[in-house]
């Protein structure tokens, strides 16, 4: 560790994937986690490994009431938070007709709502503190799009409207919000934690490769190193001015910028257009 004081975090969904890599690179780093699972058990080895500076908790995000408990056994038992990172999520592959109201609305109550809930809950201890930093698990998902994950697509952009706008109600008090942007990662996101829908056989043609991409074929040959994620993270809370937006991996720096150049393309080729729609006097 270096000679900075040990930060205090609170991690939603730290049971795996990006979640469990980025606690343990905090607590590589002398840090103190508080990491919240369904299934606490599956936090022992965390604690097995870093003795009291792990405090597991049971948490399901999407349950508002239990957001709120568990900041306040948080704050007991460390006794402040500097960073919240809202992990906790997963994957729901099908098309927009394929998907059920209830994989619909799980999709949103997990993704997007638990992000809010936790952070309402967090809010009045970071402002109490003066200072806090939220780094909000967003996804090249929720910039761009793909067929087959369109559910899971609009709680990513649910997600990035929601913390922009967080980011402006909250820099008077010394919060701090970043949008962390990953690319493709070597995690269990697109096999044992993806949902999928029933497929229609009128999709099968339009849809076949994105549903082979979503069965998990491609889980272990990922690109992006989650160890490394958490270092890049580690980084950011230590700078001055910390970003809004941070892309991870290779693949997202190198796709969020040709779809932001595509975006400004077609706006101005409609630019025109766009103009005849005000009053004329």
């Amino acid at each position: 560790m270096t000679g900075r004081a040990a930060r205090t975090w609170l991690v939603t969904g730290a049971s795996r994937g990006l979640g469990r890599a980025i606690a343990e690179t905090a607590l590589a780093a002398g840090d103190v986690v508080v990491a919240t699972a369904r299934r606490p058990e599956t936090l022992h080895d965390l604690t097995a490994t870093y003795g009291d500076r792990v405090v597991p908790l049971a948490l399901d995000v999407s349950d508002r009431a239990a957001a709120f408990t568990v900041v306040r056994q948080a704050v007991d038992a460390v006794g402040r938070i500097d960073v919240l990172l809202n992990n906790a999520g997963y994957g729901l592959s099908g098309g927009v007709e394929e998907v059920s109201e209830a994989q619909a609305r799980a999709q949103l109550d997990v993704n997007f709502f638990g992000a809010l809930w936790v952070t309402q809950a967090v809010l009045p201890v970071m402002r109490r503190q003066g200072s806090g930093h939220i780094l909000q698990m967003s996804s090249t998902a929720g910039i761009t799009t793909y067929p087959n994950i369109g559910l899971y697509h609009a709680s990513k952009w649910a997600l990035e409207g929601l913390s922009e706008t967080l980011a402006q109600e909250v820099a008077g008090f010394g919060i701090h919000v970043t949008l962390v942007e990953p690319g493709e990662f070597r995690t269990e996101w697109s096999a044992g934690s993806m949902v999928r829908a029933s497929p229609m056989t009128e999709y099968d043609e339009v849809l076949a490769r994105r549903r082979h991409g979503m069965s998990g074929a491609y889980a272990d040959v990922q690109p992006g190193d989650p160890r490394r994620a958490g270092e890049a993270l580690l980084r950011i809370l230590d700078a001055d001015k910390p970003p809004l937006r941070l892309l991870l991996g290779t693949n997202a720096a190198d796709l969020a910028p040709r779809v932001y150049q595509e975006r400004l393309q077609e706006w101005e080729r409609w630019d025109t257009l766009a103009r005849t729609t005000d009053f004329t006097s």
